[in-house]
C-alpha cells in the first residue's frame, strides 16, 4: 500500500468518524439560534453564522449528509454503469449499439445544468436529489466498463468457456465481473467525490436537501448573507476546506485501484502471449 493510499484512507477515516459521532462530538445543537458572528472563541471554535448557530456543530453534521448523498448516489451509478457496461461489452452488436447510442446521449448532455433541471423540478429531499445526480452520472463508467469488458472477452480462459457450452449469464457473474473489481472500484471511488461535489454545488445554488446542514447549505448561507464579502473567514472557509479534503481522499484512495489494474494488464498480455 502506498503513500497516496494511506493518506487518503487517514482522511477518509476522520471524515467518516466525524459524521457518524456528530452527535457527540459537537459541542452544541447545530439548530440551535444564539449570538451571530461571533468570532472564533473557546466557547464557539469556529464561530456562529447569522443566526447564531455554530459553525463547527454545523459541519460535523454536514458531513453526514454529504457523505450519505456521495456514497449511495456512488452505489447505485456503480451498479447501473457496470450492468450496461457488461452487457454492451460481453454482447456486441445491437445491444451494444443501443447502450452505446443512449450513453452519447446522455453524454452529451450537460451534466451540471441537467442535474439543476431535475432538482428544480423535484421535491427537495435526500432522495430525489440522490436521484437526480445518478441520471446524470452513469455514462462514464458504462464506457470504462464497456472497454474493458471487451478486451476480457477475447482472451483465451473466456472463449474456453465458451466453447465448453457455459451460459453468458455464467460467464459474465463468473468470468468477466471479478476481473473487472480494480476497475469498478476506481469508479466507485471517483463517483463518491463527484457526487460530493454535484451537491455541494447544488446546495451552493439554494437547491440541496431543505432542514438539512451540509457542507454546501454552509457555503450557501455564507455567500446569500454576505458572509464572504463582510469577510466572516470562519464561516466560508470551513465548508471549502471539508469538501476539498474529502474529495482529495477519495481521489487518493483511487490509488489503490489503478496500482492493481496495471498489474492485471501486465498479466493479461503475459497470458495472451503464452496462449499465442
Amino acid at each position: 500500500m502506498n503513500r497516496q493510499v494511506k493518506a487518503g484512507m487517514t482522511i477518509l477515516a476522520v471524515i467518516l468518524f466525524v459524521a457518524v459521532f456528530a452527535p457527540v462530538l459537537s459541542p452544541h445543537d447545530p439548530y440551535e439560534l444564539g449570538i451571530p458572528y461571533q468570532i472564533p472563541s473557546s466557547e464557539h471554535i469556529l464561530g456562529t453564522n447569522d443566526v447564531g448557530q455554530d459553525i463547527l456543530s454545523e459541519l460535523f453534521y454536514g458531513a453526514r449528509v454529504s457523505l450519505t448523498i456521495g456514497i449511495v448516489s456512488a452505489l447505485v451509478v456503480t451498479v447501473i454503469g457496470t450492468t450496461l457496461g457488461i452487457l454492451a461489452g460481453y454482447y456486441g452488436g445491437k445491444v451494444d449499439r443501443i447502450i452505446s447510442q443512449l450513453t452519447n446521449v446522455a453524454m452529451a448532455l450537460p451534466s451540471l445544468p441537467l442535474t439543476i433541471v431535475l432538482v428544480a423540478f423535484m421535491e427537495a429531499n435526500l432522495r430525489n436529489l440522490i436521484i437526480a445526480i445518478c441520471i446524470t452520472s452513469w455514462t462514464s463508467t458504462v464506457r470504462i466498463v464497456r472497454s474493458r469488458v471487451m478486451q476480457i472477452r477475447e482472451l483465451p480462459f473466456v472463449k474456453l468457456e465458451t466453447t465448453m457450452g457455459a451460459s453468458s449469464v455464467y460467464i459474465m457473474i463468473r468470468h468477466i465481473l471479478p476481473n473487472l473489481g480494480e476497475i469498478v472500484f476506481v469508479r466507485a471511488v471517483m463517483e463518491v467525490a463527484n457526487a460530493m461535489l454535484t451537491e455541494a454545488s447544488l446546495s451552493f445554488l439554494g437547491l440541496g436537501v431543505l432542514g438539512q446542514k451540509s457542507w454546501g447549505s454552509i457555503l450557501h448561507y455564507a455567500f446569500y448573507r454576505n458572509g464572504i464579502i463582510n469577510g466572516y473567514y470562519w464561516w466560508y472557509l470551513p465548508p471549502i476546506f471539508c469538501i476539498s479534503f474529502s474529495v482529495l481522499g477519495f481521489m487518493l484512495l483511487g490509488y489503490y485501484g489503478k496500482k492493481d489494474i496495471k498489474k492485471k494488464h501486465k498479466k493479461n498480455r503475459k497470458e495472451k502471449i503464452s496462449y499465442a
